[in-house]
């Protein structure tokens, strides 16, 4: 794996820096340990995303420790920061290609839920019917 190929580019990083809350030290004598790099942190949660991995497997790939990635990206979807990201994003779609709000349509799926519980009757189960 290129250490680059999960990078974040610098052109979107330029848009992500702005919506990143800013980091207030909250140890009590201003010291502690030194703040993992925010990039670092983007590129090891985008990772993520991307490949759909466990959390715990960015400590195999070297981007970030996963304690770390998993701690940021927490505090930033509760800042909204990804969610402003989306909208950024569809905001400069919208202006580069246009988007037809008038039609819209929503992908989903309509199948029963596995391990669904159990019945909400009082029938007897399948092979202890009785036949007619």
């Amino acid at each position: 794996m290129t250490q680059n190929r999960y990078r974040v580019s610098d052109k979107l990083w330029e848009k992500i820096v702005p919506l990143l809350p800013k980091h207030v030290n909250l140890h009590k004598f201003g010291g502690g340990r030194p703040r993992a790099d925010d990039r670092v942190c983007m590129d090891g949660i985008f990772f993520v995303l991307r490949t759909g991995c466990q959390w715990n497997v960015l400590n195999e790939t070297g981007i970030c420790p996963s304690s770390t990635a998993h701690d940021r990206f927490q505090v930033w979807v509760k800042a909204g920061v990804f969610q402003k990201l989306w909208a950024a994003g569809l905001q400069e779609y919208d202006e580069l290609k246009g988007i037809d709000w008038l039609w819209q349509s929503m992908d989903g799926a309509m199948t029963k839920a596995p391990l669904g519980g159990e019945k909400n009757r009082s029938q007897p189960h399948g092979s202890g019917q009785k036949r007619r």
